[in-house]
């Protein structure tokens, strides 16, 4: 457990682990565009009186959102400060 901390005070695995997060959004951005015109075209041939192309790119939209938002917005160290509270509430037991 000692190593995690340790590794993950370290500047160099931060950013490692932070361009990790922003490859993943983006591999799933680049999916998302080569992926709707494929559904489009595929509802298109098949039947297009129902469009049910648009589920699919409604529902992998709201994931690329959650995403982004996972990466950008709430990535503010929130593992590191529950491990804080959860080590001082167990000081406080003792």
């Amino acid at each position: 457990m000692k190593n995690k901390y340790i590794e993950d005070k370290n500047p160099y695995v931060k950013a490692k682990k932070r361009v990790k997060q922003l490859r993943d959004l983006y591999y799933h951005i680049i999916a998302y565009v080569f992926l709707v015109p494929f559904w489009i075209f595929i509802n298109y041939k098949t039947y297009w009186e129902f469009k049910w192309f648009w589920i699919p790119v409604v529902a992998m939209g709201g994931s690329i959102i959650v995403h982004a938002l996972m990466v950008y917005k709430f990535n503010n160290n929130w593992e590191e400060r529950k491990m804080k509270e959860l080590i001082e509430q167990d000081n406080f037991k003792k």
